[in-house]
């Protein structure tokens, strides 16, 4: 297989994840915090680990603390939902959210009256107007913050921490979707002024799938959204009041959880400025390719450094779920339609159809690309 799916998750995962996982996995594989023996404890320490190393890759101080949930529409229903809801109460977003954003606020715009408005940046340049967005919070002045850090469809990058800092002045709370950026784009929580942090395990930061969460003030009021025992003050009927305890319900995914661990380490070792800068080397190589084909559309920035490698596309005559067919019938896997964004594909202009996606990582080789540059001849050439 020959793989450009890396936003839907990133694929190979470095070698010590696989063999750390497995072997963690088949030695120390019990629960934590339901024992004191010594495995359990070996498994406890694992976690508090990783939640460290995962602090310390985003610039954490002590007023910071790290809650695992099994994905990040879990981490961002639990945020969202949490949140005590006021009508009148305006939350601005990007148009480039996942559904796990939209369709949790399109829950609760139901039965409360909250004013969901959308941040947009420039049709062609894909770059935001900070000086329109304070003009905006002036206008109209935000309670919520949601940004998308980097969009799943087109890859363009939030400037997070300069539209963050304009919300503040009105005390906003800001939420930001990391789940394709955190590990990738160094990012610093504390100076950004982020409130709540989304991450999701298996995408750039090169765990596997079962593990994602999200950061959090450890003074923040958020109440839990999913209730159920978690071996702490087992006697009480309500949930531990402290933070992480208050949110992790049910028994905790140690092979996930030591699979994040080994993928911190690597990334810690390799360094994100470093992984970034491969990154950015092979997107280039992909658009190169790309260009050279009269019958395909590109949708990028003008800008490498303001997007991540993810490239969406439109092919003439031929819809994205009939290029998606032929390229994997050559054993070429990318992704194909709205990719669950339905508004980035209204404000560009590609619904219905989407587009085809492909998406790079640290592991896209120069054999990749040569693949589906003779996959994309014979569809220029043939088709």
């Amino acid at each position: 297989m020959y793989y450009f799916d890396n936003a839907a998750t990133t694929y190979p995962k470095p070698s010590e994840v696989y063999d750390f996982a497995d072997s963690f996995y088949r030695s120390t594989g019990v629960n934590v915090s339901r024992g004191q023996y010594k495995e359990a404890s070996i498994a406890a320490n694992l976690v508090s680990e990783t939640r460290e190393l995962l602090l310390n890759l985003l610039h954490c101080n002590s007023s910071k603390d790290v809650v695992f949930t099994p994905s990040a529409t879990i981490a961002i229903n639990t945020i969202l939902n949490g949140i005590k809801w006021k009508d009148g109460d305006i939350v601005y977003i990007t148009c480039f959210e996942h559904n796990a954003v939209r369709r949790t606020l399109n829950h609760i715009a139901e039965t409360i009256n909250i004013n969901i408005r959308h941040l947009k940046p420039n049709k062609k340049t894909l770059e935001y107007n900070l000086e329109e967005i304070a003009c905006e919070f002036n206008l109209n002045k935000p309670k919520y913050l949601i940004l998308n850090h980097a969009s799943n469809v087109f890859g363009l990058i939030t400037p997070i921490e300069d539209i963050i800092k304009l919300a503040k002045k009105y005390n906003a709370v800001s939420i930001v979707d990391m789940a394709q950026t955190a590990g990738l784009i160094d990012t610093n929580l504390i100076t950004a002024q982020v409130d709540y942090a989304i991450f999701a395990g298996h995408k750039t930061l090169y765990a596997p799938f079962g593990i994602a969460g999200f950061v959090i003030d450890k003074t923040s009021a958020l109440p839990p959204y999913i209730y159920g025992g978690n071996g702490v003050e087992s006697m009480s009927l309500r949930m531990p009041e402290q933070i992480p305890e208050r949110f992790e319900s049910g028994s905790l995914n140690i092979y996930a959880i030591a699979g994040l661990n080994a993928a911190l380490k690597w990334l810690k070792n390799t360094g994100i400025n470093n992984i970034r800068d491969k990154e950015i080397e092979t997107t280039e190589s992909l658009l190169k390719i790309l260009r050279a084909y009269s019958n395909i559309s590109l949708i990028k920035t003008n800008n490498i450094n303001n997007q991540i490698g993810i490239i969406s596309c439109t092919f003439d005559s031929y819809s994205s779920d009939s290029i998606g067919k032929i390229l994997s019938d050559q054993n070429i896997a990318v992704r194909t339609g709205i990719h669950c964004s339905p508004d980035a594909h209204d404000f560009l202009g590609t619904s219905p159809a989407g587009t085809v996606r492909f998406s790079v990582s640290y592991f896209t080789s120069q054999e990749d690309l040569f693949v589906l540059k003779n996959a994309l001849d014979y569809i220029y050439n043939n088709l």
